[in-house]
């Protein structure tokens, strides 16, 4: 007789082997800069919930889990669901998430953030009753500072998360719902490397040699001015020193300075989708002889060119790009962004001939980048499905006008490092190509991303092929 295994069984069953090769707690760089997975240890209710932001609320009842979570999934389908059948006909709603941590032994002073690497959708954040603010994309990372109100010496702390997905529709496709991506917490001295504050491009690049140019970001949060030394050391993929660099000033009180600085690389190692090779970007800061900060930074290097005759070429060699538009789901396993699920589905698409992927139509996980990065992919990494003209009822367009900047400056710093991406595309069948206001907006929002990486060329995806298209004809784009 053959067993019989119920729907239910063989969702648990996928679900642990997903996430079997996904750490839950993870120490990162631990000394001066620490950084700790936050992905264990929540509690959940799908609800509305009075009070549920304060630290006092009793979560007792509530449900155990680990993130990335989709609460979506675990509905059951139906056509009469907000969410449509376009949508994936799952439900939305509220959820809660509470989790209860307290400061790691020796931090107690440090500075103290939250990262969320994508909470879909229209979050709000609390730490100990505190308000850290909101993000309607679903899509976009970020990050808050919870210094100002942590409770150190062993004390409790309380981190609350309010999720509304209960608007609907507001998506074209499956959306989940829930912290479906990773979470960390991290704490650094008063004297540190900025948030994204590392940006790495390769400007001048040859078989012989390497221009590597480094934007460095440091703040000091004291109210004294600190004498300091910040150096860059890049390391081959062996980890042998290949080139360094050092920057020796004194920082304000409550100062924010960026440094630039260019290092050659001779005979470099080239990174290609037959040989991925990544170097690493090693920034340290020192205040007299004390280190306060490391924060390491993978990259590749590599040249490439869009020709109108001869087509795309990498590192001078001729590559055809042969690629998916790949949305965000797993599949069964919905949007819970579990890395070995995405490198399995790399891995199938690698067998399929695919040595290309476009994000589409949103920031994707930082996971699938890495992963990209490391198993040698070219990226068009697209930020946005639609701009202030809708194509759902309560799609980005509710949120467009006090959210796109950041949303899309944010987007392009998160991602400026991986040498996977390609590509940088600001839409996708965006309906202001056929609206004369599609015109100011393409230009204002390649202008956003040329300010923030002008080593990419900027594209978007549209559907109307014609002289009449607003965003083509504008000269925004690239390609």
């Amino acid at each position: 007789m053959r067993p019989f295994y119920s729907p239910a069984v063989i969702w648990t069953l996928l679900v642990f082997l997903a996430a079997c090769d996904h750490p839950f707690l993870d120490t990162k760089n631990a000394g001066p800069r620490l950084q700790l997975s936050f992905n264990t240890g929540w509690k959940f209710l799908q609800d509305e919930m009075e009070g549920a932001s304060q630290p006092g609320f009793d979560d007792s009842r509530w449900r155990r889990l680990n993130l990335p979570h989709d609460w979506s999934t675990e509905g059951e389908f139906s056509r009469d669901h907000p969410s449509t059948p376009g949508g994936g006909a799952l439900p939305g709603g509220i959820g809660w998430y509470r989790n209860t941590f307290t400061i790691p032994e020796g931090r107690t002073g440090d500075r103290v953030f939250v990262e969320f690497d994508g909470i879909y959708q229209n979050s709000e954040v609390w730490i100990n009753g505190h308000s850290l603010g909101t993000r309607p994309n679903g899509y976009i990372s970020f990050r808050y500072e919870l210094t100002p109100y942590i409770e150190g010496d062993g004390k409790a702390n309380t981190l609350a998360v309010r999720v509304d997905n209960s608007l609907q529709p507001n998506s074209r496709w499956y959306s989940g719902s829930g912290i479906y991506r990773d979470a960390r917490l991290v704490f650094t001295r008063p004297v540190y490397v900025g948030h994204r504050g590392v940006f790495v491009t390769t400007p001048e690049v040859s078989d012989r040699s390497a221009t590597v140019r480094i934007s460095t970001t440091v703040h000091n949060s004291l109210d004294t001015p600190v004498p300091a030394l910040v150096t860059s050391k890049v390391q081959d993929p062996s980890g042998r020193l290949v080139a360094e660099g050092t920057s020796e000033g004194t920082y304000g009180n409550g100062s924010v300075i960026t440094l630039e600085e260019e290092m050659r690389i001779d005979e470099p190692l080239l990174w290609s989708v037959e040989e991925p090779v990544l170097y690493t970007l090693v920034t340290e800061i020192r205040t007299g002889d004390t280190l306060v900060d490391r924060v390491e930074t993978p990259f590749g290097i590599r040249w490439f060119e869009f020709d109108p005759e001869l087509g795309f070429s990498l590192n001078g060699v001729p590559v055809k790009m042969k690629g998916v538009c790949n949305h965000h789901d797993l599949g069964c396993l919905g949007a819970a962004a579990y890395p070995r699920a995405i490198e399995r589905q790399l891995e199938m698409l690698r067998e399929m001939g695919c040595n290309a992927i476009r994000t589409s139509h949103n920031p994707p996980s930082p996971v699938l980048l890495d992963l990209c990065d490391r198993m040698g992919f070219l990226v068009m990494d697209e930020t946005f499905d639609m701009w202030e003209l809708k194509k759902v009822d309560h799609d980005y367009h509710l949120h467009w006008e006090e959210w796109h900047e950041r949303d899309l400056a944010d987007h392009i710093r998160r991602d400026r490092n991986h040498p996977s991406v390609i590509l940088w595309s600001i839409g996708n069948e965006i309906l202001e190509q056929w609206d004369p206001s599609g015109r100011e907006k393409a230009l204002h929002l390649a202008g956003i991303v040329r300010g923030l990486d002008d080593s990419r060329p900027v594209i978007s995806g549209c559907n109307f092929a014609s002289p009449d298209n607003h965003i083509l004809s504008s000269g925004a784009t690239d390609i």
